[in-house]
């Protein structure tokens, strides 16, 4: 992996801002001074298996290059904020018609996670993740705001980011990795259904080896475990590609 690759300018940017991580607090998965994202994973029954949508971002603001689900910020026009997870599910499908001009039913966005990010570090944005159904239609890409969109299958993708031939953040990343054992798209939507609201409260530490994200499960989370517990693990590894995804129990 060259210096100059986009994956490698990612994990730069990444492990700078671990150097700047606080302690969690209990408060901080409702801050109200960091601001709410929706991102929803489009998903299709293709000829080699089940693909999600992902665009390209133009190689400037935020998630320069990188390659993400159709999503963005929460705005006044998509409700109250004191229900989130509603305006969340409006700012999903508005910000998916804006980018990929593929027209998604709110109410019918399917919880599939929310991440808070780790305290202390630049650019905390809360993202509530959805999964729905590929609609159909023509897409119309937003050009200021996307390079180009592509179905490709979750493994394919880790792949390729393990390869340093694109760029993916941690949510992206691990949502990827959730996906790619699914036999179609009908089993993703189902998992979402039936598995809960996984809340990915994000400790970021540094390890050993190097820069790492922590969520509850892992022995290091609350950096003082009781020894029973010293084998657990729920952690994603980022110091070098590829990435390690770790989950026991």
């Amino acid at each position: 992996m060259s210096d100059s690759s986009p994956s490698d300018r990612a994990l730069r940017a990444l492990a700078d801002s671990i150097g700047q991580a606080l302690p969690r607090q209990s408060a901080d998965g409702a801050d109200d001074d960091v601001p709410v994202a929706a991102t929803v994973v489009i998903v299709r029954d293709g000829a080699g298996g089940p693909e999600v949508l992902m665009i390209e971002r133009p190689d400037r603001g935020s998630f320069a290059g990188a390659w993400v689900f159709p999503g963005g910020k929460l705005d006044p026009a998509d409700g109250d904020a004191a229900d989130e997870t509603a305006a969340a599910r409006r700012a999903g499908a508005r910000e998916t018609r804006e980018e990929t001009g593929l027209h998604l039913d709110a109410d019918a966005l399917v919880l599939l996670s929310r991440w808070n990010p780790p305290p202390g570090i630049e650019r905390r944005i809360r993202t509530w993740f959805f999964v729905a159904g590929d609609p159909g239609g023509e897409q119309a890409l937003a050009p200021d705001e996307v390079i180009t969109a592509e179905w490709v299958r979750p493994a394919a993708m880790l792949t390729r980011h393990a390869r340093a031939e694109v760029t993916l953040y941690p949510p992206t990343w691990v949502t990827l990795h959730h996906l790619a054992d699914h036999p179609d798209a009908d089993a993703m939507i189902a998992a979402a259904r039936m598995g809960g609201i996984p809340r990915f409260e994000t400790v970021a530490r540094r390890g050993a080896d190097g820069p790492m994200l922590l969520w509850h499960g892992d022995a290091e989370y609350d950096g003082d475990a009781a020894a029973e517990d010293a084998a657990s693990r729920h952690r994603l590894e980022i110091a070098s590609l590829p990435w390690i995804y770790t989950r026991t129990g």
